[in-house]
């Protein structure tokens, strides 16, 4: 009965949310673009929450975990790495196993600096990590009307959810040994870029 229900479960939903702290001294970057501001996001990689968001999201969408499943903060290979690379990486996966992304919906949470001249750039940039065509992705900003972290100026969220599609309804899977050569691969990719 369960595999029955799995062949019919072509389409799958994944959640992800984000929030770093905005602090002095570090660069703020949502969706892979850089946004001249007085504080940046504190985080291991680059502190993209919105990316962060995504690729949770879509790994999410295909129970694939989250992305410190595959992208540990403990890991010192990702220290300042570009969240692009990641969200790269969970589009691969997905495809990998069978799936297509079918739309992004995602939500920007800040009290400032103001997002609204930065999102279509957001799109192209996301859009093209994902591999989808922008009418696939939507991205919109908010504030917290004052309340908590984020609306005190001292915190950037982000939520999203991930609509994917399978193509095949019997997703292969990776050993452990292929995922590592992605992984592998990814690194050599975001080392060329530093």
């Amino acid at each position: 009965m369960a595999d029955e229900i799995w062949h019919m479960n072509r389409f799958r939903v994944g959640i992800g949310n984000d929030i770093h702290r905005l602090v002095e001294g570090r660069k703020l970057i949502l969706g892979g673009v850089e946004i001249s501001y007085e504080r940046g996001l504190l985080g291991h990689s680059d502190g993209d929450s919105l990316t962060h968001a995504i690729t949770d999201a879509l790994l999410g969408a295909a129970a694939l975990g989250d992305i410190g499943a595959h992208f540990s903060d403990l890991d010192p290979r990702w220290a300042g790495a570009d969240s692009l690379v990641f969200l790269r990486h969970a589009s691969g996966l997905l495809e990998e196993r069978g799936f297509e992304i079918a739309n992004v919906d995602a939500t920007i949470l800040a009290e400032r600096p103001k997002m609204a001249p930065h999102l279509a750039k957001m799109k192209t940039k996301l859009a093209e990590a994902m591999g989808i065509g922008q009418s696939q992705i939507n991205i919109k900003a908010k504030t917290n009307e004052g309340l908590d972290a984020i609306g005190c100026g001292d915190a950037i969220g982000a939520q999203a959810v991930a609509l994917i599609v399978a193509d095949d309804l019997t997703p292969a899977k990776l050993s452990v040994d292929e995922e590592l050569e992605m992984i592998e691969k990814m690194i050599a990719e975001f080392e060329s870029k530093r």
